[in-house]
């Protein structure tokens, strides 16, 4: 089995993790390969780098590769779509960061889990993803041009509300006047969408969400609508520009820009282990069923 390890930060919170990893791929004879940039971190903040010089490091990916895991949050997760694109290279999370929707493992679960996942004890949950076009195209909006959690559009630099003109399929649905705008796919629903006051959608549904941020217009509520629909958006305000967000990732767009999104062309695949599920994370991690009365 050949692996790659990604992460974005070392500090006490990961150190335990990354060890208890490394010494189980190690004791597994797993063919282990380290981001080159986590492997420098974690050499230039650790002596324990030193025992597993066996390990290979790599700058990007191709398909020879079984597995990747995130060690990390979930936006770590999020910046490791970045080396997977699509190659169907299936990924699991293990998580040093908060809440953890995506990366669900936790540091006691680290050997049990790589385990489960040799022997086969998981299922994939394919996850849709965002793309989007610009026109004029910004390049670097075209370079990495998909998102697995949200597309967003907001201000900058004003503390003035901008108006998010919005069409579906070509047919005129409204302005937005707020902050920005969130579009959302099923797995991003459990993220900045909800912090909006956007639903919860399952991983399984074909549908993305239409979440305005701050809305002026307090009829203007969050929006489900196909994963087949192609979005418009062009933003106007006070200021000259505006920002577009694609997951973590910052660009600065020209008002009257046209943006184009839509369903991408290709999936992620998240490792669900059989004793997880979406609806098992969503009561661990939202505390649903918490209240004594239940």
């Amino acid at each position: 089995m050949k692996i790659a390890v990604f992460g974005r930060f070392y500090n006490k919170t990961t150190s335990a993790s990354v060890l208890t990893l490394f010494n189980y791929l190690l004791k597994k004879n797993i063919d282990a390969y380290i981001e080159t940039e986590f492997y420098d971190l974690i050499k230039n903040n650790s002596t324990i780098i030193k025992d597993f010089e066996s390990f290979k490091t790599f700058d990007t990916l191709d398909n020879s590769f079984d597995l990747f895991v995130s060690v990390g949050g979930d936006g770590t997760i999020l910046r490791a779509i970045t080396f997977l694109k699509n190659m169907n290279i299936p990924i699991i999370g293990i998580n040093t960061g908060r809440l953890g929707f995506l990366a669900t493992i936790q540091d006691d679960e680290i050997e049990h889990a790589i385990q489960d996942i040799i022997d086969g004890n998981y299922k994939i949950s394919e996850r849709s993803l965002l793309s989007v076009e610009t026109s004029p195209t910004n390049s670097s909006v075209s370079s990495l041009n998909f998102a697995l959690n949200e597309i967003t559009v907001s201000r900058k630099n004003t503390a003035s509300m901008i108006t998010v003109e919005t069409l579906l399929d070509g047919e005129y649905l409204t302005s937005y006047w707020s902050d920005g705008l969130i579009i959302s796919t099923p797995t991003g629903s459990t993220g900045y969408s909800l912090s909006c006051g956007g639903p919860v959608i399952t991983p399984g549904a074909n549908s993305f969400v239409l979440t305005p941020i701050a809305p002026h217009n307090l009829g203007v509520r969050p929006l489900v609508i196909p994963d087949s629909t192609q979005i418009q958006l062009k933003v106007d305000g006070r200021e000259a520009q505006h920002l577009i967000s694609l997951d973590s990732r910052i660009a600065t767009l020209d008002n009257g820009t046209i943006i184009t999104i839509k369903k991408a062309s290709f999936k992620i695949k998240m490792i669900d282990l059989l004793n997880e599920s979406f609806l098992v994370t969503l009561r661990k991690k939202l505390l649903w069923g918490e209240d004594k009365r239940n």
